[in-house]
Order: C-alpha cells, then sequence, then structure tokens
C-alpha cells in the first residue's frame, strides 16, 4: 500500500479528484449501512437530497487526494481571511484551529506550516493513530514536517497540546470527532445529542488562547484549495457544556455555509468507544 501511494502522489490532482469522485459514488450506492448514515445525517440537519448530493463525490475525492497531499509536490493554496492568523499570532496567546469534517482537513494545517511556521510559531494537530500499522507509520511520516507536529489522543498529547498553546504557538482539532469515552459529553449537533469533544474547550480556558475557525474548501477542476478562516463570533459561555453547545453551534454555521463538502457519511452520533 506505501508504494501505490507513492505512485499515486505522483498524479496531477485533477486526475485524483476524478478517480475520487467515481469511488464516491460507487461506495454510496454499494454500502447500503455507509448510503443510509449519509442520508440519515443529512436529514437530521434539515438539509435536503439536492443540498448534499456534492457530497458523494467529495467524499471520494478526499480519500483519493490523501497520497498528493501526503508525498506529493505541493498544492495551490489561496487564503481567505488570513489576517485573523496573523492578528492571533501577534498577540502571543496561543491559537486553537477548529474545523468539522469539512472540505479537505489536512490542507489548512499543512497551508499554516507553510505560511506562519517560518516565524517560529508551528502548530500541533490532534490525531487519533489508524489501527493499520503501515498506514500509522505512512501518517506520522507525512504528517510530521517543518511547522507541523502531531499529538496523539493520549494524556500525553493534551499536555503537548498546553504546552504548545503557553508558548503562543497553535494547535488544531476536529471538535465534531467522537473522542473516546471519558474525553466528552452529550450535546446537541443539528438538534440531535452527540458525543462531543471537551478538550477543545478546556485548551481555551486553561491557556486563554484565541479561536479561530478554519476550513479547507476543494476547488473545482483540481485547481488546488481555499483556506477559510474566521473568529467565533460569540465568547464562550465560562460552564463547561455551554461552551461545548457553542463550539458545536459554530461548527454547524461551517458546514451550511459549503454542505456539499461535508462529510455526512461520518458516524457523528455513534456510541465513543474506551480509550486504550
Amino acid at each position: 500500500m506505501v508504494t501505490l501511494f507513492k505512485l499515486l502522489s505522483a498524479w496531477p490532482l485533477w486526475l485524483l479528484h476524478g478517480v475520487g469522485a467515481v469511488l464516491g459514488w460507487a461506495v454510496f450506492v454499494a454500502s447500503t449501512v455507509y448510503r443510509k448514515r449519509f442520508l440519515e445525517n443529512a436529514r437530521m440537519a434539515g438539509l435536503s437530497w439536492r443540498q448534499v448530493r456534492g457530497a458523494v463525490a467529495e467524499s471520494g475525492k478526499l480519500v483519493a487526494e490523501l497520497p498528493r497531499l501526503w508525498l506529493g509536490q505541493p498544492v495551490p493554496v489561496v487564503w481567505e481571511g488570513a489576517e485573523h492568523v496573523q492578528h492571533a499570532l501577534e498577540t502571543g496567546r496561543g491559537t486553537v484551529f477548529l474545523t468539522p469534517h469539512l472540505g479537505c482537513f489536512e490542507i489548512a494545517a499543512q497551508a499554516y506550516a507553510d505560511r506562519f511556521s517560518p516565524g517560529g510559531k508551528p502548530m500541533t494537530v490532534l490525531y487519533r493513530p489508524p489501527r493499520q500499522s503501515w498506514l500509522r507509520e505512512l501518517v506520522s511520516a507525512s504528517r510530521h514536517r517543518p511547522g507541523l507536529q502531531t499529538a496523539p489522543t493520549t494524556l500525553s498529547g493534551v499536555k503537548q497540546m498546553v504546552k504548545a498553546l503557553k508558548q503562543g504557538e497553535s494547535v488544531g482539532l476536529l471538535p465534531d470527532q467522537v473522542p473516546p469515552q471519558g474525553m466528552g459529553m452529550m450535546v446537541p449537533f443539528f438538534g440531535h445529542d452527540a458525543y462531543t469533544m471537551t478538550l477543545s474547550v478546556r485548551l481555551v480556558q486553561q491557556t486563554g488562547a484565541t479561536i479561530l475557525l478554519v476550513w479547507g474548501e476543494r476547488l473545482k477542476w483540481g485547481r488546488g484549495y481555499r483556506v477559510h478562516v474566521q473568529p467565533m463570533t460569540m465568547a464562550l459561555p465560562t460552564d463547561l457544556r455551554g461552551a461545548v453547545t457553542a463550539v458545536n453551534r459554530a461548527m454547524e454555521a461551517l458546514v451550511l455555509q459549503c454542505p456539499q463538502q461535508y462529510l455526512w457519511g461520518y458516524a457523528r452520533y455513534k456510541q465513543p468507544r474506551d480509550l486504550l
């Protein structure tokens, strides 16, 4: 598989996205479980098939673009809202970047590392190591690059992120990712209770860091990506449940900006697994 990834990393982005679109539809048609979850998640968000059908192909592109993003040459990236990042870094309080499973969530961290880390402010991203050994090694090697560090979903990883923020650096999380048992709470997401991580809120409360909302839009015809950055418009409530609920509402707002690139097939409402 590693050899295949290396071969695919040399393909042009438009070709990978084309193959990925076909793959996305193939999985949607072939898997009853996946198709049912996709449609149900969209329905619970109050969206029609017309509003989300584009996400079928985009989900396949998400997988197909990984070899290029992990192992290939840099891809074109444009920014919208980069001034918010610059301002946050200048405060020296640390920055927590939050993005849902929307668009290409790999590109935001890479683009940050390329543009802002040379100034001495690296980003640490939270990730759950894959269970397959070959994929775990590949992910670790590809995500650990100049200006970009990784932190596992463990106590040591949390300590690593707290330390980074206290040094005025940045961290990145996907707050709509279902955390292990004991690391979240049930709060509404699109009007339905979902087990939601508390880590993003705890990091902000403990360090006084700035929150920025970010997502990477996948441009048509393999033209690259547009990284959108915006501040969180409301202050976090002081109580934990209220703050976590506010983060979920912010994620909902981002998803509704471009529902055709959200990962509707993700098992957002599943029961959390035990922390290993």
